[in-house]
């Protein structure tokens, strides 16, 4: 089979019709230079971009590492390692990252992965223990690169980079412009190519005036407006968010909650109930600003103003991707100014009418996945069959090595955690329960 075969049938798995303007640039250029710089948005589909032409060059007969991808947070590692296992292109990929038990990285990199995602921690403590070589890396991808240098991984980058001889093709990525890149990345003359937000005019940049009443009050005035959409509310500091989400909480609004202090598995639950719709309000620090692989947003909320404009940049890239339309909202405390990058804001006054709407959706969380050789078609036809489920009453359907995560309508989701408690999937005795 061709390349290009392979690539068109890696496409169709990811339900892709054809590549957009900045992946097919970006294509091109990793297959003809050795060291690109890509900047684009976030959401515009990056990690597609670098991919593609990173598999197309790996050798099926060689059992090593041959790409290596540096990322700066464990979400955008799981991101990349499923997109990777999605385009069923037949090559080994694994994640690492802190936070998920060692013994697994282990047993994963007894037999090396031909791609290995993984952040510049925990990638270099296994170089260190000699768990993984990186003698026969061809490709090196630092995705979202200013942001991993930004939380003080520099020191391990410029360890990982110097054990690698043979890298042919140096991929950096970034959302923010006029990023330095270190010397010890060893760039010589690199192509660069730089994609505008051609959806920014399609971005509604509204302030709110928290005068008549505190930013908390505004805040739930504000989403009782929105109704039905679906955001994420954005703070600075973890301390703000968990006194917002303790307001929400009192006032009944149902959200999920996200930031660098939880534990990983939370942090998972969390990016998966906001996804297949359980949750429709997301309360997160930066950490969900950039990388993520989060569905089309109708709004995000600056509750408190971000440090810098390059945070301000990509907290907004979270909604009107990628040409369609999306608001972005600033609630100005009594007293203070606009910041200078949200000058243009039109200044808007709540109606006070409408309410948080509940979500129909809730999820089931199931063990038994993808090593007990479960398909989302079993599961499908689980719920479907043995369930008495509508179709539309079935949602989407996460799949992971040992779990699944299932939405199903609100008001089967208790029935069904009962009645398919204990059934057989694949000679797999499966366990339900309803998240909360």
């Amino acid at each position: 089979m061709s390349k290009v075969k392979d690539q068109q049938a890696m496409l169709e798995k990811l339900g892709i019709a054809e590549l957009n303007p900045m992946q097919s640039a970006a294509h091109q250029a990793i297959a003809e230079q050795p060291e690109l710089i890509l900047i684009a948005p976030t959401g515009t589909g990056k990690t597609l971009a670098f991919l593609l032409p990173v598999i197309a060059r790996l050798d099926p007969g060689l059992e090593a590492v041959q790409a290596l991808i540096l990322v700066p947070s464990r979400e955008l590692a799981i991101q990349i390692e499923q997109i990777a296992r999605d385009m069923g292109s037949g090559f080994k990929v694994n994640a690492v990252y802190g936070g998920r038990a060692g013994y697994k990285d282990k047993q994963d990199l007894k037999h090396p992965p031909a791609i290995l995602v993984g952040t510049p921690g925990r990638i270099a403590d296994h170089i260190e223990r000699e768990h993984v070589g990186m003698e026969q890396v061809k490709a090196l991808v630092l995705d979202e690169f200013d942001k991993s240098l930004e939380t003080g991984f520099e020191k391990q980058m410029r360890g990982i980079i110097a054990c690698m001889p043979a890298v042919e093709r140096k991929i950096l990525t970034s959302a923010t412009q006029n990023v330095n890149i270190p010397d010890f990345v060893g760039l010589k003359a690199p192509v660069r190519l730089q994609f505008g937000a051609e959806e920014a005019s399609q971005l509604a940049l509204k302030a709110i005036a928290a005068d008549e009443v505190d930013e908390y009050g505004a805040l739930a005035l504000l989403l009782a407006e929105l109704g039905e959409g679906r955001g994420i509310v954005f703070c600075s500091l973890k301390e703000t968010l968990n006194e917002v989400s303790v307001f929400l909480s009192r006032k009944k609004i149902a959200h999920a909650s996200f930031y660098g202090g939880m534990g990983q598995l939370e942090r998972e639950h969390a990016l998966i109930q906001f996804r297949n719709g359980t949750h429709r309000i997301l309360l997160s620090t930066d950490l969900a600003a950039r990388g993520l692989d989060i569905p089309e947003l109708d709004y995000i909320i600056h509750f408190e103003f971000p440090f810098d404009e390059a945070s301000f940049v990509h907290r907004n890239g979270r909604t009107a991707r990628m040409h369609s339309e999306g608001a972005a909202y600033l609630i100005k405390p009594r007293g203070r100014q606009l910041p200078h990058y949200a000058r243009g804001a039109e200044m808007v006054k709540l109606s006070g009418s409408g309410k948080p709407a509940l979500s129909h959706w809730a999820t089931l969380h199931m063990l038994g996945g993808r090593r007990d050789k479960i398909s989302k078609g079993d599961i499908a036809g689980l719920f479907l069959k043995e369930g008495g489920l509508e179709p539309g009453q079935l949602g989407v359907i996460e799949l992971k090595q040992d779990a699944a995560y299932i939405a199903v309508d609100r008001g089967q989701a208790d029935r069904l955690a009962k009645a398919l408690d204990n059934k057989k999937l694949k000679k797999k005795k499966i366990r339900l329960r309803l998240m909360d």
